[in-house]
């Protein structure tokens, strides 16, 4: 499989991005663990039931981080893909919530619902017939009829496609599907979650800068590590690109390296998966810390907000 396998972003005030994501998107908090770089601060991951690749949504959430700024050079929106005669619902539901949204409008034939979450990221519901099919997580207030199944992709706002869409195809496999006035839609094989990348070509736009509300980086799917290794050889031999050594994120395993446009992408290997350090059932429950950090534990856990107390 190939495609989107999660997106980060940044959020400022954990406890209000927690809630918004589990109880007004209905979202499963799929783990909670601390930023390895960082281990004063939560990461946070959303997804469905087990977190499969393509529908994992991650935040980095710094108390106090102030604003992004959308611009060249940044991902332009993040989509969710749901079943198409659910937007209705979502629109009820975003209005009943006070989250704030834009009228439906078409994107490549599809019926494409825009709503920003409470940091200001940009986000949207695609209607997509036939993913009522697909299993859906219910938090037991989004009925599961109508959740969310995972990425449908990301827009891109970049000053030139063609480098971008160069990476695109010749590493992840993705190919050109359409056009639509100066936004360029390319596919994975299949209709799988997170199958869509869509370049918006803006020459001249203002750059953005990243902080609360952005996308930090968006990673792409490798089964494993033999996968990641031939996409690595690839973006240095055919693109000039110099990824970065691997690194172990305890539920896959990453590399790093700026594309053309300026946006940070990442190759996260399937495997091992979020099941790894807890039973599917109580995935989300406990705060997990990668074992370089375990004998910090109690350090860690003082200086964290405690999330237990918003659940209801």
């Amino acid at each position: 499989m190939s495609g989107l396998h999660h997106v980060t972003a940044i959020a400022g005030d954990p406890i209000r991005n927690f809630g918004f994501y589990t109880r007004d998107l209905g979202l499963r908090f799929v783990k909670k663990t601390v930023n390895f770089d960082d281990p004063g601060t939560y990461h946070f991951y959303y997804g469905d039931e087990t977190g499969r690749p393509g529908t994992i949504l991650t935040f980095f959430p710094w108390q106090g981080v102030s604003t992004g700024r959308r611009g060249v050079g940044e991902t332009h929106q993040t989509a969710f893909r749901v079943p198409q005669r659910s937007l209705g619902y979502w629109t009820q539901r975003f209005t009943e919530k006070g989250i704030p949204y834009e009228a439906l409008e078409k994107r490549f034939g599809e019926s494409v619902l825009p709503f920003t979450d409470p940091d200001g990221m940009a986000l949207a519901l695609v209607g997509v017939p036939g993913a009522e099919n697909e299993p859906g997580w219910s938090n037991g207030d989004v009925p599961a009829e109508h959740a969310i199944r995972g990425f449908h992709g990301v827009t891109l706002l970049l000053d030139s496609a063609a480098k971008t869409a160069a990476v695109l195809t010749d590493v992840f496999g993705f190919a050109e599907t359409a056009r639509e006035g100066s936004v360029i839609r390319f596919k994975a094989p299949g209709d799988a979650q997170g199958s869509v990348v869509d370049i918006y070509e803006a020459k001249g736009f203002l750059r953005g800068h990243q902080g609360g509300g952005s996308v930090h980086h968006i990673a792409f799917r490798a089964a494993d590590d033999a996968e990641q290794g031939k996409m690595a050889e690839r973006l240095v031999s055919n693109h000039g690109l110099h990824p970065t050594e691997q690194r172990d994120r305890n539920y896959f395993r990453s590399i790093y390296f700026r594309e053309p446009g300026g946006v940070l992408f990442e190759i996260a290997t399937d495997i091992p998966g979020f099941a790894v350090d807890e039973p599917v059932a109580t995935l989300g429950r406990d705060l997990k810390l990668p074992g370089f950090l375990e004998s910090h534990r109690k350090q860690i856990e003082g200086v964290l907000p405690k999330l237990e107390e918003t659940v209801s």
